[in-house]
C-alpha cells in the first residue's frame, strides 16, 4: 500500500468516526429538549417536580388529562377557536423558568414542537412526552376524565 493510499485510507476512518460520533448524539444535545417514553415520563413525575404542560386543546383537555397538568394550547384545532393571546406562544411567560417541564400533547406531535419553542426561548430542563397521552392510557397510566 503506498503513502497516497493510507493516507486515504486513515482521512475515511477519521471522516466515519467523526459521522458516527454526530450520529449518535441523544436527541436532547440536538434539539435542546429530551424526549422520554410515557414510562419514563411516569417515574419522573412520581420521583421529582416538574412543570406538566398540557399542549392540547381545551376540548381534548377536557376529555381527559394527566393529574396536575396545566393546560396552554400549543396552536387552534379539534373545534377550538383560540386567540392568538391564549395559545402557547403569547403565554409562554406562564411556564416557570428554572423547573424542570414534562411536555405532553394527543400523540406527540404538537408537544415536540412546543418544547422546541421551550428549548428556543431559554428553557433549559424540557422534556417531551413521546407517544403523547394516548401512549400513556395505552399503558394503563391514570388520567382524569372529563365532566
Amino acid at each position: 500500500m503506498n503513502k497516497q493510499n493510507l493516507t486515504y485510507l486513515v482521512l475515511f476512518f477519521v471522516i466515519l468516526i467523526v459521522v458516527l460520533i454526530f450520529a449518535s448524539k441523544p436527541e436532547s444535545s440536538l434539539s435542546g429538549f429530551e424526549t422520554v417514553s410515557v414510562d419514563e415520563a411516569r417515574e419522573m413525575l412520581e420521583k421529582d417536580d416538574f412543570f406538566l404542560l398540557d399542549v392540547r386543546t381545551p376540548v381534548e383537555f377536557n376529555e381527559s388529562h394527566i393529574e396536575g397538568a396545566v393546560l396552554i394550547p400549543l396552536e387552534n384545532g379539534y373545534g377550538s377557536n383560540l386567540g392568538p393571546d391564549q395559545l402557547l406562544e403569547a403565554r409562554i411567560n406562564e411556564v416557570p423558568e428554572g423547573e424542570k417541564v414534562l411536555v405532553y400533547c394527543r400523540t406527540g406531535r404538537r408537544n415536540a414542537v412546543a418544547s422546541q419553542m421551550l428549548v428556543d426561548a431559554g428553557y433549559t430542563d424540557v422534556y417531551n412526552m413521546g407517544g403523547g397521552i394516548s401512549d400513556w392510557i395505552e399503558a394503563g397510566y391514570p388520567v382524569v376524565s372529563g365532566s
